[in-house]
């Protein structure tokens, strides 16, 4: 069958379309003079102008770009815009920062009582501006310079302290690190602001021995104090059974005392008021009345325990005959008490 002579096929018109969704990206590269950055098969901006056949340099503030001439040092580009001479041999060999930078550097050292404990040491370094060809020039890498000697100082001092001084002793490490710093890196052009100790890291065994001994000691301690407070709870607890005791027999001798002189009143006033009755008899009457009066008190108490008591009238009697007989006995010691003191007295 033969195709119209305007017919196009789908296949060609796809291909023809094709163009319109390839999107261009471009090809970037950087000056090997003046380090710009400019798109491929292109010349960058600042070299357009053939005739005058150069580039420039735009270092940031507080930074400053180190200028070569056929592989001579020739100037310093300060901050802001500074042409560059591409077609007489002049190129931008780098950049320093005129900022002050921290360089963290952590060391692997032994105390005198042979624990190896890890040291973080920040040291806060700048360049200084009257020595930026030493700095760029005299040191390839000056963060593995001032690494070593970090690790050449660190590693003279801790070895001579024991663990537990290093901990308080890090001022004087980081003033001696800072001072032999500073002596060695002056000649690179480099001044040491600070050196700080951030972190003593000892190994986690050392670490959790250390705190085993802290709690030891403290648990010691506490133990200690413990049983000083039990020994001053006992001793009071027995100053005040002591005391109390002392109260309590003075109680019971003023108690008795007024028993006594009851009962002699009690019996004067018997013999008074009842004739032909004598002293012993009186005496029984009221051993008597307080025998039962102490029954009645027992039996009146809820909590007293039992009590066996001999109630015949003979175990009475003998009672009252033990108690006459210590009466007795009492009187007579006062009566010969008192020519024996009379006796010393002369």
């Amino acid at each position: 069958m033969a195709v119209p002579k305007r017919k196009v096929t789908p296949h060609r018109k796809g291909k023809r379309a094709a163009t319109k969704y390839i999107r261009y990206v471009p090809v970037v590269s950087q000056c090997s003079k003046c380090e710009r950055i400019f798109q491929q098969h292109s010349l960058p901006r600042n070299r357009q102008i053939f005739t005058m056949g150069q580039c420039w340099t735009t270092p940031d503030e507080s930074s400053v770009a180190m200028i070569e001439q056929f592989g001579k040092f020739v100037k310093v580009a300060q901050p802001g815009f500074n042409c560059v001479w591409c077609c007489l041999g002049q190129r931008v060999a780098g950049k320093l920062s005129l900022r002050i930078q921290q360089l963290d550097v952590r060391c692997e050292t032994k105390s005198k009582d042979n624990v190896f404990l890890d040291i973080v040491v920040s040291v806060q370094y700048l360049v200084q501006k009257e020595s930026l060809f030493d700095a760029f020039y005299k040191l390839t890498d000056s963060r593995a310079q001032i690494t070593s000697y970090v690790y050449d100082e660190i590693r003279a001092q801790v070895p001579k302290m024991d663990l537990d001084d290093v901990f308080t002793a890090k001022e004087e490490i980081a003033l001696a690190v800072k001072t032999e710093l500073a002596k060695s890196m002056a000649g690179f052009g480099y001044a040491v602001i600070q050196t700080l100790i951030t972190d003593i890291e000892p190994a986690a065994k050392v670490k959790a021995a250390m705190n085993e001994i802290n709690a030891a000691q403290r648990m010691r301690l506490a133990a200690y104090q413990q049983s000083e407070a039990d020994k001053i709870r006992i001793v009071k607890a027995a100053e005040a059974d002591a005391e109390a005791k002392y109260l309590a027999g003075q109680g019971i001798a003023r108690q008795r005392q007024a028993i006594i002189a009851g009962l002699r009143e009690s019996v004067t006033s018997f013999q008074d008021g009842v004739n032909d009755v004598s002293s012993r008899d009186v005496m029984e009457l009221l051993l008597i009345t307080q025998y039962f009066d102490t029954l009645k008190e027992a039996a009146s108490n809820g909590r007293t325990n039992t009590i066996f008591l001999d109630h015949s009238p003979a175990a009475v009697a003998n009672t009252a005959a033990s108690l006459r007989e210590a009466f007795i006995s009492a009187n007579a010691a006062d009566a010969g008490a008192a020519p024996r003191a009379s006796e010393m007295r002369r």
